[in-house]
């Protein structure tokens, strides 16, 4: 898809939202239970959508915190419930009427004692604590529920519920609640129990979310040596849920960390627009980073700058050597850095967690380190068992969001923390006395320079769903782009799991074809360690393949 012609540029008034309308069609306009795309529907990241659509709406939030309360009673689950939000337009009238539904069952909420915004990875700490640090379930049992769209544009908002491993829940959860919530705005919501907002904030317990998450952080990353090295970090929130968290970073561990961007404006004024024209808190796009990447490009101050999407469990690093790191080339780092000998006292033996359409480069860092890698479907969901009980020291993603144990080799978050990857940057600078963007540059020379890129083909529902169901046996092909076919997978080799579209290997690159769960696209994800032009070849070569796979009767 094109590039728009005002992408990396600073939105105007004409790109905003009207907070007001957005908010007034979250409580007038009603969800037609008939219609599927104004149905509850959890992606990989929960319910997202548009109040503008019919696509996140009270009645919505509404239906799905009962459907919640409904699993949590059915799972045995009756501990306290951690309940965060973002900076988003919606997220607050959402937050207050999942309160409402929570207290009208009864359920115990703890939510920010400054009334203030929740990270992702502050919620998942939070549970984790109250179930200390265990894979506990039923009786007693924290979870959670955090409002976000995550980098979502400004007019959209999200739900999403971590039970109480503190993760993402799995496909059996989602599903449920999803059935459940479904059958409620059927029933015109006739089973939701709600109290009034003021008896149910009166409800609600006050929990430091900030304060013990900011307090605990030395425990995953080695302030200590960031401090010492003087390392200054720029730190860009861009307007999202770690706004007030940055600046307490800095002031608990006395770093020299200047916040960038204080601001928190629902339209999101300030925020350069996307590849496509949309204001999105996506920190790993060059486009909407791109007054963080000019600063560092001008002359800063700054030795390594950071942002974070909306509830900040994504991270964007950005070096003065090399601008905004690709997400995938940060993860190299990040592993080569941490089994390399930073973390001793990890347990030996311990797997690095990766997803299947995630660079390569992570495979040949991984051989060389001597470490066992586990490959597995896109969603963090698949490294919550293994981040939790120790098996897999890091878990991550190529869309920029990852999380790894304490240094002790306990479990921190089994969601992604953006801000600990942040973080991670700085103490790879005070210990190596190279940037992450150099680090990558010599891994590079010892392992080749991997050209990488994702695009969309178009798929209706029906050719998705085709492509969703594939065997190995569909691909006829016995070579890609001049090299032969090694392996034809659709299912992921670190767990067997079911991929959800094809993935196919050659000696020195790979695609991978998935559905889009949002618009009648599939996406193709590749990557040649022979340079852009291959590459090039893959991409044309593997969108033939699919579509010749999904048109064979």
């Amino acid at each position: 898809m094109a590039r728009h012609e005002r992408a990396g540029t600073t939105a105007r008034d004409e790109d905003l939202i009207d907070v007001a309308h957005v908010v007034t069609a979250y409580y007038a306009l009603t969800p037609d239970p008939e219609q599927v795309d104004q149905q509850v529907a959890f992606g990989t990241s929960g319910h997202r959508g548009s109040s503008l659509d019919t696509a996140f709406n009270e009645q919505h939030i509404l239906a799905t915190t009962q459907a919640i309360c409904d699993y949590r009673k059915a799972q045995g689950t009756d501990g306290p419930l951690f309940l965060g939000r973002d900076t988003h337009a919606l997220s607050e009238p959402a937050w207050a009427s999942a309160l409402e539904v929570l207290a009208g069952n009864e359920v115990t909420v703890l939510v920010d004692s400054a009334d203030r915004y929740t990270p992702t990875p502050a919620v998942s700490r939070a549970i984790l604590k109250a179930n200390g640090d265990a894979a506990r379930s039923g009786p007693g049992s924290a979870d959670g529920i955090v409002v976000t769209p995550s980098h979502n544009p400004p007019r959209d908002g999200g739900f999403k519920y971590n039970p109480p491993h503190g993760g993402p829940a799995d496909t059996d959860a989602t599903g449920w609640i999803a059935d459940r919530a479904n059958a409620l705005l059927q029933a015109g919501l006739d089973g939701v129990r709600r109290i009034p907002f003021t008896r149910a904030r009166a409800h609600a317990t006050a929990y430091d979310f900030m304060g013990e998450y900011v307090a605990a952080l030395p425990e995953v990353v080695d302030l200590d040596r960031v401090r010492e090295a003087g390392v200054r970090i720029g730190a860009d929130p861009l307007g999202g849920a770690a706004v007030d968290y940055w600046q307490a970073i800095a002031e608990a561990h006395r770093l020299d960390l200047t916040v960038v961007n204080p601001r928190v404006d629902p339209t999101w004024r300030f925020m350069s627009l996307d590849w496509d024209g949309k204001i999105r808190m996506d920190c790993s796009s060059p486009d909407a980073m791109a007054s963080l990447i000019e600063a560092m490009q001008g002359g800063s101050d700054y030795d390594v700058a950071t942002g974070n999407d909306a509830d900040s469990d994504r991270h964007g690093i950005v070096t003065p050597d090399g601008g905004l790191m690709n997400p995938n080339h940060y993860l190299a780092v990040a592993i080569d850095y941490l089994y390399g000998g930073a973390r001793p006292d990890w347990p030996s033996g311990t797997a690095i967690g990766k997803t299947l359409v995630s660079s390569s480069m992570i495979d040949r860092v991984a051989g060389a380190l001597g470490a066992t890698l586990v490959e597995v479907p896109v969603g963090f969901k698949w490294f919550v068992p293994g981040l939790l009980d120790g098996s897999v020291a890091f878990g991550g993603e190529e869309s920029a969001g990852a999380s790894f144990l304490r240094r002790d080799g306990r479990v921190w978050t089994t969601d992604k923390d953006g801000i600990i990857l942040a973080l991670l940057a700085s103490e790879i600078l005070a210990a190596t006395d190279k940037s992450p963007s150099q680090r990558y540059a010599e891994l590079v020379a010892e392992h080749g320079d991997p050209a990488y890129a994702r695009i969309d083909a178009p798929a209706d529902r029906a050719a998705k769903a085709k492509l969703k169901a594939l065997s190995p046996d569909a691909v006829t092909a016995t070579e890609v782009a001049g090299e032969p076919i090694t392996a034809t997978l659709t299912e992921a080799p670190g767990n067997g799991a079911a991929i959800g579209g094809l993935k196919v290997v050659t000696e020195n690159a790979w695609f991978a074809a998935r559905p889009s769960g949002t618009e009648d696209v599939y996406k193709i994800y590749a990557e040649s360690f022979r340079g852009p032009d291959h590459l090039a070849q893959v991409q044309a070569e593997a969108q033939q393949l699919v579509d010749a796979a999904l048109t064979t009767p």
